[in-house]
C-alpha cells in the first residue's frame, strides 16, 4: 500500500477555541487512518512542508531487522529537512491496533497523528462481525512548542499555567462525535487509540459487557470489564455483544482526565457522552438504572493469549524516575539522575560505525543514558516512581510483560497510604506503554533478541521536552553485522550537515568536542 503525506501546517478551529496552527497531511486534520493486513508492505512517502525537520514513527511495531525505519529522529534517523521527502517502508508482521505520529519537535502533539490497524490475514484469534475505531486526542489554544518554551524558561512560574485542552474523538470536538451503530446480536470489536499528548481517557459502555482482548498490539484472554482507563499512548481493543433486541438505544461515556489537573467545574475532567444507536427514534436507557463502575481493566489482571509465562531474569536493571532543578535554572525530569539530551549524530549511526567501541555505553554521550544489552538477555526493568505525578513509558521496539506493582520504598510520603505489592498471578500481559502510577514501582520483563537502538521515553510530551528518557543499545555486535541504513536516509543527514559516524559528537573515541555542557542538580525535589 502506498501513502504520501505532505506535512504541513493547518490553521483550524478543531474543538471550539477558534483557530489554532495544526500539523495535519495533505492539507487535512484530522489524519485519516490507515487499515492494512498482515503481510502487507506500507509506502509511507513523507514530504516535509514545514519550516522544520519532521519524521514518524509507527508506534507499536517492533521493526525487526529495519531499526533504522523507527523515525526517532536523532535517535535512528536525522529528521527530513524542510523541503525534503523520504519513504518509509515498513513490513506489516503483527497484527494489532497501532498509531503513526510525528516523532520530531513533538510534532504529534499538533496533529500529526493518526491509528494504524493491522488485521489478521486468514482467521483471527478474536471472531467478531464488525469493528468500531476510536480514537481519542487531547487539543489545546497553544501549540506544543508554546507550551514547552514556558516550561523550560527559567525566568516563568513552574509549572507553567496553560489552557487544559480539550478532547476530540475521531478527530472532532468530543461531542460532535458520529453515533455508533449496532444490530441486535452482532459482535463489535471496538478498537480505542489514545494519541493525546498529556491526558487520560476512560471508556465505558454502561448497559452493555465488555471484554478486554488487545492491549497495544498483544492479544490477551477475553476479560470482562465495566470499562478502560486508557493512558497517553495505549490502546485497547473490547468485545461488545450487541442486545437481542433494537428496542432501546445507549450512550457511551468517555472522560478526559489527569489526576495532576485540579477539577474544574466542565473543564478538568471532561465527559463526553456517544449515542449507540440500535434503532432511530427508540428511546435511551438511562446510566443510572445500571451504572456499575467497579470493575476496570487492570494490566495486572490480564493474561497473554500465547501463553507465554513469565521470562526468567537475567539482569535486572533498577531505574527511577525523578524531577530536579538543574544548574541551566531548569525544572528537569531525569532517570536515575540523568536528564536526556539529543546527540550531535544519530544514536543508531554511532552504534554502526564506532566498531567494538560500540560496547562502551560512553559513547553516547553523557546524557543519552544509554544501556547496552546483550543479545537474547533477558531484561527486568524495576521502574520506581516517588512522584505524586503518573508517567505512561514507552519501549520502542519491544511489547514487555507487565509482572508486578508495589510501593516504592523508602519514598512513600507519610500522608500517602503505601500500596500493597500486587503480581500477575500467571502467564502475565504484555503491552509497549505502562503507566508507573505515583508513590509506586513496576516490574516488567523482555528478552532483547531485537537488535537495535531503542528509546524508553515518558508518553507525555512535555516530560520527554523535560528529559525523561534513555536508550537501549540492543546487541550491537549483531546489529553490525546485519543491518545496513539506506543511502537515501543518510542523505537527510548530509543536507543539514550532521555527521553519520562517530560518537554522539560526531568525533572518535570518547573525543564529546562540540557537545553542549551536560548540566547538574542544584535542588533536588524528588
Amino acid at each position: 500500500m502506498i501513502v504520501s503525506w505532505d506535512v504541513g501546517y493547518v490553521d483550524i478551529d478543531r474543538a471550539g477555541y477558534g483557530i489554532v496552527r495544526g500539523i495535519g497531511a495533505n492539507g487535512v486534520l484530522p489524519i485519516p487512518p490507515v487499515i492494512l493486513t498482515v503481510g502487507d508492505t506500507l509506502a509511507l512517502t513523507v514530504h516535509n512542508s514545514l519550516n522544520l525537520t519532521t519524521s514518524i514513527h509507527a508506534h507499536g511495531l517492533f521493526q525487526r531487522g529495519t531499526s533504522y525505519m523507527d523515525g526517532a529522529a536523532m535517535i535512528t534517523q536525522c529528521g527530513i529537512p524542510p523541503g525534503s521527502q523520504f519513504t518509509y517502508e515498513y513490513e506489516l508482521k503483527q497484527a494489532g491496533t497501532f498509531w503513526l505520529h510525528g516523532h520530531d519537535h513533538h510534532q504529534n502533539s499538533d496533529g500529526l497523528r493518526t491509528p494504524l490497524v493491522v488485521h489478521d490475514r486468514g482467521q483471527s484469534p478474536v471472531a467478531y462481525d464488525e469493528e468500531v475505531l476510536l480514537s481519542f486526542e487531547d487539543w489545546y489554544s497553544e501549540t506544543f512548542a508554546e507550551r514547552a518554551r514556558l516550561t523550560l524558561d527559567p525566568t516563568k512560574p513552574f509549572p507553567s499555567p496553560h489552557g487544559i485542552g480539550f478532547g476530540l474523538i475521531n478527530g472532532v470536538n468530543g461531542n460532535l462525535t458520529k453515533p455508533i451503530n449496532f444490530q441486535p446480536g452482532r459482535m463489535y470489536r471496538l478498537r480505542l487509540v489514545n494519541m493525546s499528548a498529556t491526558m487520560w481517557f476512560q471508556f465505558s459502555l454502561p448497559g452493555h459487557t465488555m471484554r478486554v482482548v488487545e492491549i497495544d498490539g498483544e492479544y490477551t484472554e477475553p476479560l470482562e470489564v465495566y470499562g478502560v482507563d486508557i493512558a497517553p499512548a495505549q490502546r485497547y481493543s473490547v468485545l461488545v455483544t450487541a442486545h437481542s433486541t433494537n428496542s432501546f438505544n445507549y450512550r457511551y461515556n468517555v472522560t478526559m482526565y489527569a489526576s495532576f489537573i485540579p477539577a474544574e467545574s466542565g473543564l478538568s475532567p471532561r465527559i463526553f457522552i456517544g449515542d449507540i444507536i440500535y434503532q432511530q427514534g427508540a428511546p435511551f436507557i438511562q446510566a443510572s438504572s445500571y451504572d456499575d463502575s467497579s470493575r476496570w481493566a487492570k494490566d495486572i489482571d490480564l493474561h497473554a493469549l500465547d501463553q507465554e509465562p513469565a521470562l526468567p531474569v537475567d539482569r535486572s536493571l533498577e531505574l527511577t524516575i525523578g524531577r530536579s532543578v538543574y544548574s541551566t535554572g531548569q525544572n528537569l525530569d531525569h532517570f536515575n539522575n540523568i536528564t536526556y539530551a539529543f546527540p550531535l549524530t544519530p544514536t543508531l549511526y554511532t552504534t554502526l560505525s564506532m566498531g567494538d567501541m560500540a560496547m562502551d555505553e560512553r559513547v553516547y554521550g553523557p546524557q543519552a543514558h544509554a544501556i547496552v544489552l546483550k543479545h537474547n538477555e533477558v531484561i527486568e526493568l524495576v521502574i520506581h516512581n516517588p512522584e505524586s505525578l503518573l508517567h505512561p513509558l514507552h519501549l520502542h521496539g519491544h511489547a514487555f510483560q507487565i509482572t508486578e506493582y508495589g510501593p516504592t520504598k523508602p519514598f512513600v510520603p507519610n500522608n500517602v497510604t503505601a500500596v500493597p505489592v500486587v503480581k500477575n498471578s500467571g502467564v502475565p500481559a504484555k503491552r509497549d506503554t505502562v503507566v508507573v502510577p505515583s508513590y509506586q514501582y513496576v516490574k516488567v520483563r523482555f528478552r532483547a533478541d531485537n537488535p537495535g537502538v531503542w528509546m524508553l521515553h515518558c508518553h507525555m510530551d512535555i516530560h520527554f521536552v523535560m528529559g525523561l528518557v534513555l536508550t537501549f543499545i540492543e546487541a550491537p555486535g549483531v546489529l553490525q553485522k546485519t543491518q545496513k541504513v539506506p543511502p537515501e536516509m543518510l542523505e537527510l543527514c548530509t543536507k543539514q550537515g550532521i555527521k553519520t559516524t562517530g560518537n554522539a559528537a560526531g568525533n572518535q573515541g570518547l573525543n564529546f568536542t562540540g557537545l553542549p555542557p551536560m548540566p547538574t542538580i542544584v535542588l533536588r525535589k524528588v
